[in-house]
């Protein structure tokens, strides 16, 4: 009646998306590793920029693989971040997922500090040697923290995936991470999100139980 072809089966739907991304994406010099990465988070924002300001580091998707199928644990700094990721690909690995951001002793401590909730938690994330998988996709507070700990020694991340969203220190505390040694997937500039995060996340899972 409308006279469009509607795609409306759900797996049709994403089938077809990725489709459409994959030839856009034709001529690009993407690694075959990092495809499935870029294509998840274009996936989701429907932004192609992505393909350009998201970087990998060497050997990042690899430690972030090997974690994943060790059954580590992953703390994000946003509860739409941890809701986002897949639960029944996270149970398929054994792996775990937190977020402190709640938590009564994160907010008393940042309270007495004068510091955000977002920075404190990560140093209530670094006190559990099993968080491996960093994902901050809101706070750069959080990930000027998390580049403090590893600095000192205090934080071991295998992978670090750094995406907040906005404008005051957003795209400063992204670079940090260029020079630190630690795995990173980030996204420069201003552009990111919890859903960025999220999607990253289950990409890297996705890859994980594909044996990739």
């Amino acid at each position: 009646m409308t006279g469009y072809n509607f795609i409306l089966r759900p797996k049709e739907i994403e089938n077809k998306s990725f489709e459409i991304i994959s030839q856009l994406l034709e001529g690009r010099n993407i690694p075959s590793f990092h495809e499935p990465v870029v294509k998840r988070v274009i996936h989701t924002t429907a932004d192609y920029e992505y393909a350009d300001i998201l970087k990998i580091s060497e050997n990042s998707v690899e430690k972030g693989l090997q974690a994943l199928r060790s059954g580590c644990g992953i703390v994000t700094d946003t509860k739409m971040a941890e809701a986002g990721v897949n639960k029944k690909a996270l149970n398929r690995l054994g792996a775990r997922i937190s977020c402190f951001m709640d938590s009564k002793e994160v907010a008393k401590e940042a309270l007495e500090k004068g510091v955000t909730r977002a920075s404190v938690s990560m140093d209530k994330a670094a006190s559990d040697k099993e968080n491996r998988i960093f994902v901050i996709g809101n706070a750069p507070t959080a990930l000027i923290r998390l580049y403090e700990l590893a600095c000192k020694g205090l934080a071991r991340p295998e992978l670090v995936i750094g995406v907040p969203v906005g404008f005051v220190n957003v795209a400063e505390s992204k670079e940090l991470f260029k020079q630190s040694g630690v795995p990173y997937i980030i996204s420069e500039g201003r552009k990111g999100g919890s859903n960025v995060a999220a999607a990253i996340v289950n990409a890297l899972m996705y890859m994980a139980l594909e044996g990739r």
